[in-house]
């Protein structure tokens, strides 16, 4: 049966300050049946602070306004379904009568405020919450919990998000865009009446990414559901959002169609690519390297099948393809982090070449030192200041004067303004936005200073302007300290920007090495050919 819309979702100036600074400034919005809205703007414009507060979050309490929730809230066992007038429970068949909800006007007893959050859905920035150790079956059954049709559930789901071909895999062994998709699924198990979603595609190929959009936007409008989700990318605001904001340090720029405010949003970006001539000798070599997992469960995973490829000093080259392709896999081995199950991966140093899969000092231990990885799933030191984390926490030992100078230049050089530097050095983790964070554990990363560098998905939860600062800092920390680069990263853009060849691989071999301008058309016809497969 047919419902006339109706609005489900008020937020009526809300404001809030944290140590002074306003992150919020007087943000409206209302959100009907079946409608998304979508925010854009820079690190630290606000957006993921209003998603948190949307989502009941109680350190994100609003200072002044409300948070107001439309719902029919059942008279005899409390379940909350969409606000439509003479409906019954879907859970008892029940009575239930609409209301408008201020939920944070709620005692924290409140069964409603329990109820309503748990019918709040949430996709956090690289939080990737899974159980290890289990299957991603088993984790989708975990969240449907004593659901009697969980098992057809749990494959509608899976298949839901494009993740059927993983459905046995470990979680833990998956890639940062088959674990998003897991954590997707698992929320979308709530049968949520609103979805929030905090870049939800920041770490997926453009290929996978496209077919979660449109399987998200399926989702809200049939289900006649409303969606907030945040993002850096024009392109998923555009194709998701019925209406979008532009937010700019707590305050809206702009309000209206997602084109015409993504349009402007991104006239501010602008790159410009130099050629760079000194580049020297090969310093990695991949050799028929392999990397095989084995499980009863699973059998025989080829996770990394056989690639051979060489890396120059002072050259950045981006391993691309699409999720699960095995381009972690393969910079874990580099890194010495996994060894390969056959073939070699060496390193040189001085004029000795290291084979990685050599544990001990007189193997990879000799290498690791001069090895930084900015990883996917990185953790900052939650109660240590930014300056702790980037001294003391990851030990360097020098004068407290020198290190904090050390430390303003390597925050200056991710892309902190000049002015703020000083306050952020005095910050904590929890009071900087996810795409500050990220910098500062790229500045992590940097501050050692190590001949090779390892960046995983570098610029997944960055905006345009922020990715290309971070462009600059990797071209600058090249030529100045000298520095090697491998960058794992879907992000086409910014390999196109930043680097000098990339390296394309499928199923965890190798298609094609060049330069990212050639690599990019072979990406795009594989993304052609996955879509032909693709169900409506």
């Amino acid at each position: 049966m047919a419902h006339e819309s109706v609005d489900l979702l008020r937020i009526e100036n809300v404001t809030k300050e944290f140590e002074g600074r306003i992150v919020l400034d007087n943000i409206s919005a209302t959100l009907s049946t079946g409608k998304i809205l979508g925010l854009i703007g820079k690190s630290a414009a606000g957006k993921s602070v209003l998603i948190h507060m949307i989502r009941g979050t109680e350190e994100y309490r609003p200072d002044n306004g409300r948070v107001l929730y439309h719902v029919s809230h059942c008279t005899k066992c409390g379940n909350l379904d969409l606000p439509f007038e003479g409906v019954p429970c879907t859970r008892c068949g029940g009575e239930s009568k609409t209301k408008w909800v201020d939920f944070w006007a709620l005692g924290d007893r409140d069964p409603i405020r329990h109820e309503l959050k748990n019918r709040i859905a949430i996709m956090l920035q690289r939080t990737f919450a899974l159980f290890g150790d289990h299957t991603v079956v088993e984790n989708i059954f975990e969240a449907l919990g004593d659901a009697p049709d969980k098992v057809q559930r749990a494959i509608d789901l899976l298949d839901f998000v494009n993740m059927t071909h993983r459905t046995t895999h470990i979680a833990r062994d998956l890639s940062g865009g088959e674990k998003q998709r897991v954590v997707m699924a698992r929320q979308l198990a709530k049968n949520p009446l609103f979805f929030l979603a905090d870049e939800p595609t920041g770490t997926l190929d453009p290929y996978t990414a496209d077919i979660v959009h449109k399987r998200l936007v399926k989702y809200v409008h049939d289900r006649g559901i409303c969606m907030v989700m945040a993002s850096h990318w024009p392109e998923a605001v555009h194709q998701m959002a019925d209406e979008a904001i532009w937010l700019d340090a707590g305050k809206v720029i702009m309000k209206g169609k997602p084109g015409e405010v993504t349009s402007k949003f991104m006239e501010e970006y602008h790159f410009e690519k130099h050629e760079y001539a000194n580049v020297g000798e090969p310093m990695i070599k991949l050799e028929n390297a392999k990397k095989h997992f084995f499980s009863v469960v699973r059998g025989v995973v080829k996770a990394v099948d056989g690639v051979t490829f060489d890396i120059k000093q002072n050259e950045i080259v981006a391993l691309v393809g699409l999720s699960g392709a095995g381009k972690t896999t393969t910079s874990r081995m580099i890194a010495g982090m996994t060894p390969a199950t056959s073939g070699t991966v060496k390193i040189k140093l001085g004029d000795d070449w290291i084979n990685m899969a050599e544990s001990g000092f007189t193997g990879k231990g000799r290498v690791t030192p001069y090895i930084g990885f900015l990883h996917q799933e990185y953790t900052l030191y939650p109660f240590d200041n930014v300056l702790q984390n980037l001294s003391t926490c990851i030990g360097m030992k020098m004068p407290a004067e020198l290190a904090k100078m050390k430390a303003i230049q390597v925050l200056l050089s991710v892309g902190f303004p000049e002015d703020q530097v000083e306050k952020v050095l005095y910050s904590y983790p929890d009071t900087l936005s996810v795409g500050e964070n990220q910098r500062i554990a790229f500045a992590q990363v940097l501050i050692k200073e190590p001949r090779i560098v390892v960046l995983d998905e570098p610029t997944g939860t960055m905006d345009p302007i922020t990715k290309v600062t971070v462009a600059n800092s990797v071209l600058r920390a090249r030529k100045d300290l000298e520095e090697t680069f491998i960058v794992v990263s879907h992000d086409m853009d910014f390999v196109t920007n930043c680097c000098d060849r990339a390296i394309l691989m499928k199923g965890g071999r190798v298609l094609k090495i060049g330069k990212p301008e050639e690599i990019i058309d072979e990406f795009r016809e594989i993304e052609r050919e996955q879509s032909g497969g693709e169900k409506s």
